[in-house]
């Protein structure tokens, strides 16, 4: 007997996906104290009853109230509004406790999951239609929940101890990922972004042509083992590997190591969470910022990649002049085939995923972390807001730079080839690596 896939549209599968993506927010918070909850960890970052909030309220919003009529609200207005309350601001506001936040959890649910019972997906609808909303706020929760890592990364007092924690895989003898290596894109006209209208965010789209001049990309992203030299050879002291932003930054900042590095007796040691262990120089080199990226490249004699080079290198094929969804072909990501999925609670040595390679033969570029680009966040050519301008529109300009990729943290549902990440040059908190390029 021929099993047929539910459809994407399918209300079972989609009530399915929201349950569980509600296990995965509470199993994350599991260990957590009311206090460890409610306390702000660090300016960047909101306290983690907050993102519970803004989570169920999101959800509210586009799963109920803006299904019923014109779009009113973008963000639920109050407490859980991240324009009307900064992230800096937020450990000053009257947080519910847990209890009542899971109570409110646990009420707006159970009314999203009647509605879409007696309702499902409808073409009439555009923000029902291929079941976009239903995903769009499955996808913010699962980006809530790397956000709430982020916090708990940089947590006070006692390190955060996962309830659930998977064994990385290890490289396997042999694996042909040589560390520095450099792979050929030739130039093409290539298809950059999307037209799915089910999944993808409105900056993926539309899709479009480009021509990619020939191109070098760095078959692994940089390595702990590489930094390690940079910083051997006085990167962070020499002022002709920084840019005039850079510099600033870096003098005002006083760094000397990526963030969660510590020099000791034994030499660096980094901590992920609740382990500290000595820099292991086989493991992409994590929270970094764009600056030091920058920095690195210039020292090594190459730049980092345009986010189109990016993209080209992740997903076309030079042989078939096809793209791929993802870097190894469609298969729907997951944890076996690239690190992703949160539960490892850390990156991976190069090579532990020997199927995670792109058509030009780039390992690696789902997953273990979000690789900084050369690129300034904006809008491709004619992109369209959908269904508001406060997600991507407002963020467009050269204040923030694109992140492609994923990380560890991210889960499978909230990652792809035409996914883009942005963010301040300056941050470091986020699951940040990259990758460098080269004039062909």
């Amino acid at each position: 007997m021929t099993t047929v896939a539910p459809s994407r549209t399918d209300p079972q599968l989609i009530a399915q996906e929201l349950l569980e993506a509600r296990e995965r927010t509470l199993l994350l918070v599991a260990p957590l104290s009311d206090e460890d909850l409610r306390l702000q960890h660090d300016p960047l970052m909101s306290p983690i009853l907050w993102d519970l909030g803004h989570i169920a309220y999101f959800e509210e919003l586009w799963l109920t109230q803006n299904l019923d009529g014109p779009i009113e609200f973008v963000e639920m207005p109050g407490m859980y509004n991240p324009f009307e309350h900064p992230r800096s601001t937020r450990g000053a506001l009257p947080l519910p406790g847990l209890h009542e936040c899971r109570t409110i959890l646990d009420e707006i649910r159970g009314r999203v999951l009647a509605r879409l019972a007696a309702g499902g997906p409808d073409d009439a609808n555009p923000l029902l239609r291929d079941g976009f909303v239903y995903r769009m706020v499955l996808q913010h929760e699962y980006q809530h929940n790397e956000t709430i890592l982020q916090t708990l990364q940089l947590k006070q007092g006692r390190p955060y101890t996962p309830r659930t924690r998977y064994q990385l895989p290890q490289a396997p003898p042999g694996h042909p990922a040589p560390l520095r290596e450099m792979v050929r894109f030739p130039g093409a006209i290539v298809e950059i972004g999307t037209d799915d209208r089910s999944v993808a965010y409105d900056n993926e789209r539309p899709r479009h042509r480009v021509e990619v001049a020939p191109f070098r990309m760095d078959v692994n992203p940089v390595t702990n083992g590489d930094f390690l030299v940079f910083i051997a050879a006085g990167g962070y002291e020499k002022r002709e590997y920084w840019s005039e932003a850079g510099w600033s930054w870096l003098s005002q900042s006083g760094v000397s190591a990526p963030k969660h590095w510590t020099l000791g007796d034994e030499g660096w040691v980094t901590r992920v969470m609740d382990r500290e262990v000595p820099v292991d120089p086989s493991h992409p080199v994590c929270h970094v910022c764009w600056y030091e990226a920058e920095a690195f490249a210039r020292f090594a004699g190459k730049r980092l990649p345009t986010e189109i080079e990016w993209e080209a290198a992740a997903s076309w094929d030079p042989a078939t002049g096809t793209g791929r969804l993802y870097p190894w072909g469609e298969a729907p990501a997951d944890r076996h085939l690239a690190n992703l999925d949160q539960l490892g609670f850390g990156t991976a040595p190069l090579g532990a995923y020997p199927g995670n390679l792109s058509p030009i033969g780039c390992y690696g570029m789902i997953g273990d972390v979000w690789e900084w680009t050369a690129s300034d966040f904006g809008p491709w050519p004619g992109y369209e807001s959908f269904p508001y301008k406060e997600y991507s529109e407002v963020f467009f300009g050269s204040e923030y730079k694109v992140l492609r990729g994923g990380s560890w943290a991210t889960r499978p549902g909230a990652v792809r080839n035409t996914f883009r990440n942005w963010d301040y040059p300056i941050r470091r908190q986020i699951f940040s690596g990259f990758r460098c390029a080269r004039d062909d």
